[in-house]
């Protein structure tokens, strides 16, 4: 009964995303390729001295997003630290110069990794006018940067140009994000979620104890939060509070944010180069890995061992009672598997193998389906690899949907796939190798021995794959961990778009070529040589770490 339930959520989710794949996909083609602007859209660039017509270079769209991502890092960072001198900042005091950079650097890079209670650390304003800003404008510069590598495959006449940054930006923002984020907040305050300006209400418990209960503005956060794949919680509980995700329907509802963009992505591919089966092919992809995740990890769960779980039918350690093992095992997926983070069960809770797959999801490097944007982006860097293997052992010129991979393209795509990896173990290994930064990392850390190992490599991945999500079982508020991983997560965040725009500005000036591969690239055969070709990057650099983490906590006990 218990697999039951597991393939019917599955399904439930699967139906809603299909049903919704073409016209969501098909209309965020039609917004990055209309050629007219709105009336607000166009105040918008008066305001800002922008050209919309103007097409951009990629080296110009580059600089364009660091510009803007820059001023945004130095804008909430000032926020942060003044905060005590905003309206509703509920005589919450600024936070610490670290905290700051490394909340601002968090939200900035779409990860929102939060070493502090939010409910305890940010006021109001700070929350609506800084960190849910973030959330609104990170998660469009991650669907620009995919829209312009599009754009790149796309061109077909020998032109650099890959749009203008700044009309993506407010597309994606006022078109896309604003709008269905407005339709989910409903539904959220609908589902319980809540919403107001209360700050804290004294109440005194059946135990005689007072309790501050904190309100917010939570609804409104929450949706874009899921909507964005960004991932930080209004509290520190993050979704499995239950002012943030009372009931099962708002927790599936959540999921569903969660998967859309990067879900219907491929289909507003499929449309910008004309050839859906192109779309269909990461589509596929996205959900065998999906699929292969979950079913792993929810198997380790039910299979949780000792009395405690056979009396609870699985390891509901760390679970919210009313979602269940199936309703967070969907849940984490979803969120390790996208650039989410959010979380509605305790990660570090999870069976030595669960844990394990939770981070395996964020190894394959989040395409499984990746982040509103960077799904894409990072999966078409693989597909780049992959056509150019088929290629090989076929004997012929590598070529994808009309555009030559030359050396120049293998280049890139061969440095995009060690970024996080370097990042992830090269931080790992400084963290033990020095002394003094050795010291402070095991004085934060929660547990001892391989599980204690687990929740610092999973701080270290998450934040180089601007994941966000932890074990929580690594306190890492302090001066050094804050700075390391804010420096990482920027890092991990545009190192990768600096080499998506580079192979977007190379394939652009491309004309079309013939293809002459033998084996067609949307073909079963294909999606099996991806899939494969994915977790055989992914798992080998990190087996080292993980055989004296999650393995040896799974199999010495």
């Amino acid at each position: 009964m218990a697999w039951v339930f597991a393939v019917t959520a599955l399904l439930l989710v699967a139906l809603v995303l299909a049903v919704l794949y073409r016209p969501l996909g098909d209309y965020m083609a039609w917004v990055f390729t209309s050629e007219r602007h709105w009336r607000i859209e166009r105040l918008c660039y008066r305001l800002a001295g922008v050209d919309p017509e103007r097409q951009q270079s990629w080296r110009t769209y580059l600089r364009s997003i660091i510009a803007f991502s820059l001023a945004g890092l130095v804008l909430l960072y000032v926020m942060l630290r003044l905060q005590h001198l905003l309206p509703y900042s509920l005589g919450l005091p600024p936070m610490s110069s670290d905290l700051a950079f490394n909340t601002a650097a968090s939200f900035v890079g779409n990860t929102n990794w939060q070493s502090y209670s939010p409910e305890q650390t940010v006021g109001y304003v700070a929350q609506m006018a800084g960190l849910a800003v973030q959330n609104f404008v990170s998660a469009a510069v991650s669907m620009a940067v995919a829209i312009a590598l599009i754009r790149g495959i796309a061109s077909r006449g020998g032109r650099s140009g890959l749009g203008n940054f700044w009309v993506d930006l407010v597309r994606a923002n006022l078109r896309i994000l604003l709008p269905i984020s407005i339709v989910a907040a409903v539904l959220l305050l609908a589902g319980g979620v809540i919403q107001n300006f209360s700050g804290f209400t004294n109440v005194e418990s059946v135990a005689g104890v007072t309790q501050a209960i904190p309100g917010g503005p939570v609804a409104s956060q929450e949706s874009i939060k899921m909507l964005g794949t960004n991932g930080g919680g209004f509290f520190n509980a993050n979704s499995a509070h239950p002012f943030e995700n009372p009931t099962p329907w708002t927790n599936m509802l959540q999921v569903l944010l969660l998967l859309l963009i990067p879900f219907t992505m491929p289909r507003t591919l499929g449309t910008m180069v004309g050839n859906q089966r192109a779309g269909y092919a990461l589509l596929a992809t996205m959900a065998v890995l999906f699929i292969l995740v979950y079913a792993s990890l929810t198997a380790f769960e039910f299979a949780g061992s000792g009395s405690a779980p056979q009396l609870a039918g699985g390891a509901m350690e760390g679970k919210e009672q009313r979602f269940g093992i199936v309703g967070s095992t969907l849940f984490a997926t979803a969120t390790t598997g996208t650039t989410g983070g959010a979380v509605n069960s305790m990660h570090g809770s999870y069976t030595a193998f669960g844990g394990l797959m939770l981070m395996f999801d964020m190894m394959l490097g989040e395409v499984a389906p990746g982040g509103a944007g960077s799904g894409v982006y990072t999966l078409l860097i693989l597909m780049v690899i992959a056509v150019f293997l088929t290629a090989l052992l076929l004997g012929r010129s590598p070529v994808y949907l009309g555009k030559r991979l030359g050396v120049r393209e293998l280049k890139i795509v061969s440095i995009a796939i060690l970024v996080m990896p370097t990042l992830a173990i090269g931080s790992i290994a400084m963290s033990f190798a020095i002394p003094s930064v050795k010291a402070e990392i095991v004085s934060s850390m929660g547990n001892d021995g391989s599980h204690g190992l687990s929740e610092v490599f999973y701080a270290f991945i998450s934040a180089a794959i601007n994941n966000g999500s932890a074990f929580a079982g690594l306190s890492a508020n302090t001066p050094l961990l804050n700075i390391m991983l804010g420096v990482v997560i920027l890092l991990g965040r545009f190192i990768p778009i600096v080499l998506v725009l580079a192979l977007a500005g190379s394939l652009s000036m491309q004309g079309k070529a013939e293809s002459t591969l033998e084996l067609p690239l949307h073909r079963p055969q294909f999606v099996g040589l991806l899939v494969g070709l994915i977790v055989f990057i992914a798992v080998p650099m990190f087996v080292p770490i993980l055989l004296v983490g999650p393995f040896a906590e799974g199999f010495i006990r």
